[in-house]
């Protein structure tokens, strides 16, 4: 059944299913259905005006709307429909009510210490520029008395929390873009229901979207029952653009409101090497803090918490204060982006650092497919003599999704834009390094649904020793990997010259 429905709702698959219905709706016609072809025609084709009016009013990136008005007016009966479906049109007026109710907490009790930010900004203008960003658009503010680990792999990141959580004494609080029952959880949950029975308060949070395909139907009903509070995010339910948009992207783990985690680490076994869908090995990326600026995750976790259960919470009473502040380890600033504000904090901050970066910028992303700004950003870089470097999968999880990346190659290339193919498998890292001296590990895509539609997370570092680590696993990882040429593109001409441009028509639908 979970195969069926994981089918039924690919986009690939509705995409499909328009086109043939488009086809056979014309088809009506030599059937002489006469008045009723005309009046559901006139129909359809009036909400695929409104929805071509309406793109062209929206103030959102030109480049997202023409994507969204060529396959529109290609498909003109169900283009409309298309666009009603993926096209980010009604967002769930429950999630943008809850917003604007806990944004006041969000400004409360994240505060910036203005002493760090001038220090910042003594170290580095264009660093201090970034963070003062990330404060006024993401509301989250940058601290210096906090240490961060990076972890190049799923398993050693995985150990190191069930020996946090072991130690965890007040509260534990977790949030999954996708939750998996095997080794990875299992190990997890046994933890959590023994803290429970000590008397520590445990809450969860995982998108039902994301964890439809391998949880239990209701499985936060099964967690309840074991002591742990739990929130299936933004429920499936029957109208799509509820269902696909909107979704919790995040991974986030908060211990005793002193150590926090995140990146593109979930909790299921292939995220650490337990099992092998795509190649022989899963490439992620991790980061842990310790300290004050876990802060910020904290305040995260319980905004998406009265998001989705509709509380009051006390932020205060899951405040650490610290007897002795931890040892300074550069400046920490894990931020958040919303797609109810319109603001794109994640795109952003990558283009910031790409136009920041001076010597070279080192990208992980298990996805290239974005708007025309990050590829001018990206060629111009390059043009400039700063050293781009991209890593995607070698091994894809999602076919037309891979053929869609590797269709930008070629353009990127030629600006020179040098592009790696992870060659053991499936990098899913999100990661950005600059100069080694900043670097954000995270959430984000490069993509249009991270950029565009998901709740997500991310934490720019700023001369911590965790940028070395990154360093030293991105030039590991480049050794790895297959570098992309010209004649590797000219070679792989169908798709990535016919195949992908095609695709390129339909990306905000994949």
């Amino acid at each position: 059944m979970r195969k069926i429905l994981h089918f039924a709702l690919n986009r690939a698959v509705i995409t499909g299913l328009i086109v043939i219905l488009q086809i056979g709706f014309f088809m009506l016609e030599l059937f002489r259905w006469g008045n009723y072809y005309v009046v559901i025609a006139f129909v359809l084709r009036l909400i695929s005006f409104g929805a071509v009016i309406s793109l062209i009013l929206r103030t959102n990136n030109p480049a997202v709307k023409l994507a969204w008005i060529v396959p529109i007016l290609i498909f003109p009966l169900f283009g409309g429909i298309m666009y009603l479906a993926f096209g980010h049109v009604f967002l769930p007026h429950k999630l943008r009510v809850g917003k604007e109710r806990t944004d006041a907490h969000i400004e409360k009790h994240l505060r910036q210490d203005q002493e760090i930010l001038d220090r910042l900004e003594k170290d580095d203008p264009g660093i201090a520029n970034q963070s003062r960003y990330l404060l006024d658009y993401a509301g989250t503010p940058v601290w210096d008395h906090t240490s961060a680990v990076y972890y190049p792999d799923g398993l050693p990141y995985w150990k190191q929390m069930i020996e946090d959580l072991e130690r965890a004494q007040h509260f534990v609080f977790l949030e999954f873009f996708i939750l998996g029952e095997g080794e990875m959880w299992n190990a997890v949950l046994n933890v959590l229901e023994r803290k429970v029975k000590e008397g520590v308060e445990v809450r969860l949070i995982y998108d039902d979207v994301g964890s439809v395909f391998i949880l239990p139907k209701k499985y936060y009903e099964t967690i309840e029952k074991k002591g742990i509070k739990c929130v299936a995010f933004n429920r499936l339910i029957p109208f799509m653009s509820l269902v696909l948009n909107n979704r919790d992207h995040r991974k986030i783990v908060v211990i005793d409101g002193k150590v926090g985690y995140t990146g593109g680490i979930n909790m299921a076994d292939e995220y650490i090497n337990y099992t092998h869908p795509h190649g022989d090995h899963w490439k992620d990326a991790g980061i842990r803090i310790e300290g004050e600026a876990v802060w910020n995750f904290t305040v995260m976790f319980l905004q998406m918490w009265n998001l989705s259960c509709y509380t009051e919470e006390d932020y205060n009473r899951y405040y650490h204060r610290f007897d002795q502040k931890p040892e300074a380890d550069g400046y920490v600033q894990p931020y958040m982006d919303t797609p109810l504000d319109g603001e794109l904090v994640g795109e952003n901050v990558y283009l910031n650092m790409i136009g920041y970066a001076r010597k070279y910028i080192y990208i992980y992303t298990p996805y290239l497919i974005t708007d025309n700004e990050m590829y001018t950003a990206l060629k111009l870089a390059a043009k400039r003599g700063v050293d781009v470097r991209i890593v995607t999968p070698g091994v894809p999880d999602k076919k037309m999704i891979y053929w869609l990346t590797q269709s930008n190659y070629q353009n990127l290339i030629e600006a020179g834009v040098k592009i790696y193919q992870y060659t053991p498998g499936f990098i899913h890292s999100k990661c950005v390094l600059c100069d080694g001296e900043a670097a954000t590990v995270g959430t984000v895509n490069f993509d249009y649904r991270s950029f565009y539609h998901h709740f997500e997370c991310g934490v720019f570092l700023y001369r911590s020793e965790a940028l070395r680590a990154l360093r030293e696993d991105m030039e590991k990882t480049f050794a790895v990997s297959e570098s992309i040429t010209l004649d590797w593109c000219r070679k792989k001409f169908m798709k990535t010259n016919v195949i992908g441009p095609i695709l390129k028509l339909f990306s905000p639908l994949l």
